[in-house]
């Protein structure tokens, strides 16, 4: 014989509920009822700041961009720095960097600016030619993870991966029983743009994530770097008012100059900048203070922080 147990249903007696053999303990009950509904825990504001935190940190803390791996997107208005990332995408990156040695992005323009979404940038007439790079790549969605890359995981709890952090840089998810990683959809955070078929991006057209991180993008579309220094030039661009963001007409869209890789570039007019290195005590510092604020005017430390909003501090190169 099994026995069931329920709670005293309101308006009914305890002496009914003796009879009736249901009755729950009023300890059980609160046993219950707590493990529903767990107290919250207090916080510990942080007493470190971001801003104290740079200050204080070491030249080591710090690395230079790789001028093979960094892209200026030359704009009217100014220069867009991108880092490629060629230890999660290093197809795409490759091939993206053989269209720039090829010239192919020279000319060509932003075709779309979408409200709270992405920058796009292609060839609005589909009739520029590729000459050396490849015109068809398997998608780069996820990567085995290299056992020699450093990663600064997270303990926050995370909806689109078992386990979120850095690596050399990047915001990534990461299956650890899978042994897979892969690049998220953050701000700033760089694309290869596809069609239905998984394999249909090759680099001829990405986008820059300018508005709120669509994470349901992960592990569906190639993420090939972010920018570093520039995104006011991108997210500043007048909205396209046709479907999706695009422009409709060819006087709307923002005409790209040229785009060069920086070792391609003379030393003196190359941006010199440097990042902060995720796999530092000063990064694992800066994670903490943005997580648990502190100061006067934060007044309940969030105890908490998303994937997409740790700062990567870029600084000009000393």
């Amino acid at each position: 014989m099994s026995l069931r147990f329920v709670a005293v249903p309101a308006g009914k007696s305890l002496i009914a509920c003796l009879v009736a053999g249901l009755c729950l303990s009023a300890t059980v009950q609160a046993a219950a009822a707590k493990a529903k509904n767990p107290p919250v825990k207090a916080v510990q504001a942080s007493k470190l700041n971001l801003g104290d935190i740079l200050k204080d940190s070491k030249a080591t803390d710090w690395r230079p961009l790789d001028p093979e791996n960094t892209l200026y997107l030359n704009l009217e208005k100014g220069r867009v720095v991108i880092e490629l990332a060629p230890n999660f995408a290093p197809h795409h990156a490759q091939n993206i960097k053989t269209l720039v040695r090829e010239g192919y992005f020279d000319g060509l323009a932003i075709v779309r600016s979408q409200e709270n979404y992405v920058a796009q940038w292609a060839d609005p007439d589909e009739k520029r030619e590729v000459k050396t790079a490849k015109r068809k790549l398997n998608g780069e969605f996820t990567v085995k993870y290299p056992a020699n890359l450093p990663f600064t995981r997270l303990p926050d709890v995370d909806g689109y991966a078992p386990q979120v952090g850095h690596a050399n840089g990047f915001p990534a998810g990461r299956d650890p029983k899978a042994g897979t990683a892969w690049l998220a959809h953050c701000y700033a955070s760089v694309g290869v743009a596809r069609g239905t078929d998984a394999n249909s991006g090759d680099g001829t057209s990405l986008y820059v994530v300018t508005g709120q991180a669509p994470r349901q993008l992960d592990r569906n579309i190639t993420v090939v770097g972010r920018v570093v220094q520039g995104m006011e030039l991108l997210t500043t661009l007048p909205r396209g008012t046709g479907p999706l963001g695009f422009y409709e007409k060819a006087e709307e869209r923002t005409p790209i100059k040229s785009v060069k890789i920086a070792a391609d570039v003379p030393e003196s007019e190359r941006s010199k900048l440097e990042i902060i290195r995720t796999d530092t005590a000063a990064f694992k510092s800066i994670i903490e203070a943005q997580r648990n604020r502190g100061g006067d005017w934060y007044k309940v430390p969030a105890g908490h922080i998303d994937l997409c909003n740790v700062p990567l501090p870029v600084r000009p190169q000393k």
